[in-house]
């Protein structure tokens, strides 16, 4: 299998993994996750050496549900551990179905997973105004309890219950980056920084601890693609391209942009937070770190995308 050389930082979105509300077992999951690595492979045999980020939110929720119905029985999984479990878990089922499918064009290229910690600052200012939903809703009473017991925030989410929220903090540095870095240079196809990173913090000694929080798996994936110096940085969701005027009548599809376009855009209010607008910080990001080149589109356009035939291609200005 040779390789040009190149690369690629993908960051795979949710629909990746879980396509509907009805396609959610163990089992689905992996289907979906087969999909997407036929068009991985397609980008491998391109000659790209492929890093994959991806996230984790239903995953999370679906342990921590678990923990909340066998609290009784057995101790709480900490949100860490929680994130932990999912990179193993989701990690697992890239490996597999990515090794499958170069077995089947008898691509000879092994894949690993990183169990990835992300250093966040502990005095971030997310920890004091958490604002990151997680978990199961619950009635005021419950949630009351939560508060006093397990010191959880809560907030009342839109007449549906109380939810915890948890702080959201900006990654600084990923830990395990020189190994990631370093498979990816012997021809590893890497699955790193999963969910955005186990988040840690250090003690006034320099030492590690897990941190109840979120890292959001787009702003962590540009950090690892600028740090690796990734050729190019994939943004993968469920449009083919992004969109001023989404959903409107005037709606209209973005091919190339300059980094400075791009930004104007975000100003605009053209992307819907918590949606399209983190993924274009993140390119923002990885652009002004000094990358070159970024792309959003679907898992079905990567190969088109790399080749600059589908997608939204975001240069420097």
């Amino acid at each position: 299998m040779t390789t040009n050389g190149k690369v690629a930082v993908v960051a795979v979105g949710g629909n990746s993994l879980i396509l509907d509300k009805d396609h959610q077992t163990v089992a689905d999951q992996y289907d979906a996750a087969c999909k997407t690595m036929v068009h991985v492979a397609d980008m491998v045999e391109q000659g790209y050496n492929v890093v994959l980020t991806h996230g984790n939110g239903p995953q999370v929720g679906f342990i921590l549900l678990r923990s909340e119905i066998a609290r009784s029985q057995i101790h709480d999984v900490p949100l860490d551990s929680c994130g932990a479990d999912t990179q193993g878990a989701i990690g697992y089922n890239f490996q597999m179905a990515l090794g499958n499918e170069f077995k089947k064009r008898n691509i000879n290229k092994p894949v690993v997973t990183v169990v990835t910690q992300v250093l966040v600052d502990k005095n971030d200012k997310s920890f004091k105004n958490p604002s990151k939903p997680i978990g199961s809703f619950y009635s005021e009473e419950e949630a009351k309890e939560r508060i006093a017991k397990d010191k959880w925030e809560m907030v009342e989410d839109a007449g549906r219950g109380w939810r915890r929220v948890v702080a959201s903090p900006l990654p600084l540095e990923i830990i395990e980056e020189n190994a990631i870095k370093a498979l990816t240079e012997k021809g590893f196809c890497v699955v790193a920084v999963g969910g955005g990173g186990i988040p840690v913090v250090k003690d006034e000694n320099g030492m590690l601890k897990g941190a109840a929080a979120v890292i959001d798996k787009d702003f962590a994936s540009s950090l690892l693609a600028s740090n690796i110096n990734a050729d190019v940085f994939i943004v993968s969701t469920a449009v083919e391209k992004a969109c001023l005027n989404f959903g409107k009548p005037d709606q209209k599809s973005l091919d190339k942009v300059t980094v400075g376009e791009l930004e104007k855009y975000c100003e605009e209010g053209h992307f819907k937070p918590g949606s399209m607008l983190p993924k274009c910080q993140a390119i923002i990001k990885f652009i002004k770190n000094g990358g070159k080149h970024a792309i959003i589109t679907n898992p079905e356009n990567l190969a088109k995308a790399v080749k600059g035939e589908a997608g939204t291609h975001v240069y420097p200005n």
